[in-house]
């Protein structure tokens, strides 16, 4: 990071502060590109369960970059010191997450949405770890298909009607 800013380390750390203050730095800037990214893909889709199905749309979008390199949260945590800065930053940003698809899952009519807001951030940590580490475009399809056969146990489809059958025309 530092090669790629063209300064000296030191003159990074005088403007913010600390090595832990420069990727912190960073992932709130992450954080805030994650969330306008999800959020912009959440706002086309117009039923709730496409919503839940558009976050990994554009998660399966990042995987295809050739820059991508995984969640940078994950990066950053495994040497960040316990309690500090940046694992309070990537707590934060994993509470968005959650929320976001507990939510969308709320939305979407799932009897129990904090359980199904749970299974999909699983997923959708699942897919960026298997894209980081495997570089392979099919992962993100399987993410999507795994993600529409929970969708379809939690959530009532817009076809089934109260008793959770199909409804027949009258």
């Amino acid at each position: 990071m530092i090669e790629h800013a063209g300064v000296a380390k030191a003159s990074l750390y005088n403007v913010f502060g600390s090595k832990e203050g420069l990727v912190c730095a960073y992932l709130a800037s992450r954080h805030d590109r994650t969330t306008s990214r999800l959020a912009e893909a959440i706002a086309t889709a117009a039923e709730p369960r496409e919503k839940i199905l558009a976050v990994f749309d554009a998660q399966a979008r990042q995987f295809g970059q050739p820059d991508f390199n995984g969640c940078a949260f994950v990066a950053a945590s495994t040497e960040a010191p316990a309690g500090g800065l940046i694992e309070r930053a990537a707590g934060e940003f994993r509470r968005w997450i959650r929320t976001m698809f507990t939510d969308l899952a709320e939305l979407a009519g799932a009897a129990d949405a904090v359980s199904l807001g749970r299974q999909l951030h699983l997923l959708y940590d699942g897919a960026g770890l298997a894209a980081r580490m495997d570089r392979e475009p099919e992962d993100a399809r399987a993410a999507r298909c795994a993600v529409q056969t929970l969708l379809d146990a939690a959530v009532p489809h817009p076809t089934q009607g109260q008793s959770g059958s199909p409804s027949r025309p009258g």
